[in-house]
């Protein structure tokens, strides 16, 4: 039985005989064969011509709903400085029943505005998943590729080796495969 410095030094001798030939193959390789590989997902979207044209495109809309949203404010503003001059010459009765269609105009126009920028973000979470179901096939070729049994996250790990971060890789794939997925094709 193999006491508890052999083990260790048998494990070294171990280590030391696999050295030569891992160095060996990195040298030809220039990179370390990992079973692993990682990516950067948000990387990878953002930095693709699919999640630059999906950002984009979302930018602008929300920029034409601020717009949308002063134009509004402004006008409720006016109409409001409105009634409120009105209420000086208003019998109260009448007075009220316009600050009552008033407000529940208000509030309509306040739940439509919110309705279209939940639509926004329901848009911006459709596409980022269409994205990934569509980038899916071509994360398994760069799996494949590599050898690799799994792709992780990389801002997941704690430390790792630059070298088996593949996200360019993968994003220059899927700028070749899908574009920046206004068309949408199958990879």
């Amino acid at each position: 039985m193999l006491g508890r410095y052999d083990t260790a030094a048998h494990l070294c001798l171990c280590v030391w005989a696999v050295a030569p030939a891992a160095g060996a193959q990195e040298a030809v390789a220039d990179t370390p064969v990992s079973a692993i590989v990682t990516v950067d997902q948000e990387r990878m979207f953002s930095e693709s011509l699919w999640g630059k044209r999906a950002t984009a495109e979302l930018e602008e809309a929300s920029h034409q709903l601020q717009t949308e949203n002063r134009k509004i404010e402004a006008a409720l503003t006016a109409e409001e400085k409105s009634l409120t001059e009105q209420r000086k010459t208003l019998p109260a009765e009448e007075f009220r029943k316009l600050a009552d269609d008033f407000d529940a105009r208000v509030t309509g126009i306040r739940l439509a505005q919110e309705t279209k920028t939940k639509e926004l973000t329901s848009k911006r979470d459709t596409d980022r998943q269409e994205f990934f179901d569509v980038a899916l096939p071509i994360l398994g070729e760069v799996m494949t590729a590599h050898k690799a049994v799994a792709i992780l996250d990389s801002r997941a790990i704690f430390l790792s080796v630059k070298s088996i971060d593949v996200t360019a890789e993968v994003v220059a794939r899927l700028d070749a495969k899908l574009g920046d997925g206004a068309v949408k094709s199958t990879p």
